[in-house]
């Protein structure tokens, strides 16, 4: 399929064929396999690019880094959807695919502005647990919520085989049962991944401290509730200090010492602020 059968206004020569040829409008799987290769160039290749730079200045595990480096990274991939959404453009994952973005109406491709209302179109369908994205297995043009608000349809631009066909569709749909197999998980099968990993982290901080207790029992002879002398044994106190408030909530840490033995007390950063002991 030729570019100017998507511009019809464009040539002239092409437009009674354009009249009566079925418009291809792409697959709701194709255009999930062309949103994750979009979304791992922006945010996967971006954020380990992100994390290495707070590394290398000493902000890895600072909150308002990680905060700062999450909104940049979502303005990044507003401005990356808006600009290959407009003009002549398209996004690396749809050009890929072979598909790319159109007016509604088939009269050219998108205005900056209406790219724009279309990008952040992807957010609003994300805040309604993903319900906008779900208008597309009901549209008969496969148009989620983000193309009703941009007035934009997602079509093929370039011929494919029948094997590239079935192979990026086959694809698509299987990464879209997982996608949904872990929206289900984390909605309705208990508490999510996220959370679970925020208690493991506190944990592994608090053996991180047992450790250093064990340490200064050897060095001095008996065990201690003063943090300040953990952190100094650690070798590098101002990352102790910053894994400690990264990892474990601000309140509520105790170290207990009596005689022989102690017990750490602290509680994790999930919702539900879990408490976590050591020993077990």
């Amino acid at each position: 399929m030729s570019q100017n059968f998507l511009y019809p206004s464009r040539s002239t020569e092409q437009a009674p064929q354009a009249a009566d040829t079925p418009i291809p409008y792409a697959s709701v799987t194709e255009r999930f396999v062309a949103f994750l290769i979009d979304y791992a160039l922006v945010f996967i290749v971006l954020t380990f690019i992100f994390s290495t730079l707070l590394g290398w200045l000493g902000k890895r595990y600072d909150p308002a880094y990680a905060i700062g480096s999450f909104l940049l990274l979502n303005l990044i991939f507003i401005l990356y959807e808006t600009i290959c959404s407009c003009g002549d453009r398209t996004t690396l994952g749809k050009a890929l695919v072979g598909i790319a973005v159109m007016r509604k109406d088939m009269q050219g491709p998108l205005p900056w502005g209406r790219a724009l209302l279309r990008a952040v179109g992807y957010y609003i369908s994300a805040g309604l647990f993903g319900c906008g994205f779900l208008l597309a297995f009901v549209d008969g043009k496969n148009r989620a919520l983000h193309d009703f608000l941009g007035g934009s349809a997602v079509v093929e631009v370039r011929p494919r085989s029948a094997l590239e066909k079935t192979l990026v569709r086959g694809l698509g749909g299987v990464l879209l049962a997982a996608f949904f197999a872990v929206l289900y998980f984390q909605y309705f099968g208990g508490r999510n991944w996220q959370e679970k990993y925020r208690v493991n982290n506190a944990e592994k901080m608090l053996r991180k401290v047992a450790i250093l207790q064990e340490g200064h029992r050897r060095l001095y002879g008996y065990y201690t509730n003063d943090l300040l002398r953990l952190a100094l044994l650690s070798g590098d106190p101002v990352q102790f200090q910053r894994d400690m408030q990264y990892y474990l909530s601000p309140k509520g840490f105790q170290i207990g010492v009596s005689g022989d033995a102690y017990k750490i007390t602290a509680y994790a950063t999930d919702k539900n602020k879990t408490q976590v002991v050591w020993p077990k």
